[in-house]
């Protein structure tokens, strides 16, 4: 079943609107342009139709129709790889390297660090922290932890390229889980330490190669390959993730 709720005003250049696709209440942005054709994006954003200026609602009811079946498979893809929100409390479960740890939160002691210990990540600020604190003191130990996770990979993946990156740093993109410049500056994306580590192996590996090839071409995927043989199947799993590597 498919039933449109579209306006029948005059469309602004953005638009958020909502549909009902195979008995599912769908909801996207629509964005129009001087595009000739109607292009759909799904992200962790969601659903996303590009459409030229002029399109008309048939138009884009018959091309939401066509592609019913891939919204719908791609949105139940995406929804099932989004991260659980995190109740930033003593109990709450968080992500590390694949692997999920429940915080503990343990009397506040100025010089004491957060520090795993079994399923546990504990968390030495005071039974009175509120969440904003909590969160606050598990992005400094999430960051700190992941550049010496990143700075280990690097370590062990650099010579197998027979690379030498200048400096790892640390990334807070929002549309990338790394980069690497020509002068030999490699960044990661800070949140990357939560996955797989097979999913952070990918993104050194895929950043350290651009040393060799800087570009995106067959060359450079066969350096990929010669360090990360799965790649294909790691770059498919992390885009899951919702953002480009």
């Amino acid at each position: 079943m498919f039933k449109a709720l579209l306006p029948a005003v005059s469309p602004s250049l953005i638009e958020q609107r909502s549909l009902q696709l195979q008995n599912q209440h769908i909801s996207y942005t629509l964005k129009r342009s001087k595009r000739r054709s109607i292009g759909l994006r799904i992200d962790d954003r969601g659903l996303t139709v590009s459409a030229p200026l002029r399109a008309s609602e048939k138009w884009l009811n018959s091309v939401l129709l066509e592609k019913a079946d891939w919204v719908i498979e791609k949105l139940n893809r995406w929804q099932s790889k989004k991260v659980p929100t995190i109740e930033w409390r003593d109990g709450a479960q968080i992500p590390f390297r694949g692997e999920v740890f429940t915080l503990q939160i343990t009397p506040y002691t100025r010089a004491a660090k957060p520090k795993l210990q079994g399923e546990m990540l504990l968390l030495p600020v005071g039974g009175e922290a509120d969440a904003v604190r909590i969160e606050k003191c598990v992005t400094q130990w999430y960051r700190v932890e992941a550049l010496h996770v990143f700075e280990e990979c690097v370590a062990y993946f650099a010579p197998l390229l027979n690379v030498s990156p200048s400096e790892v740093k640390l990334s807070s993109a929002r549309t990338q889980w790394g980069s690497c410049t020509a002068r030999g500056v490699v960044r990661l994306n800070w949140q990357l330490v939560k996955m797989p580590l097979h999913l952070i192996d990918y993104v050194v590996v895929h950043e350290l190669a651009h040393l060799v090839e800087m570009n995106h071409s067959a060359a450079f995927w066969r350096v990929v390959e010669s360090a990360c043989p799965a790649y294909k199947a790691c770059r498919k799993e992390l885009h899951g993730y919702g953002i480009a590597e």
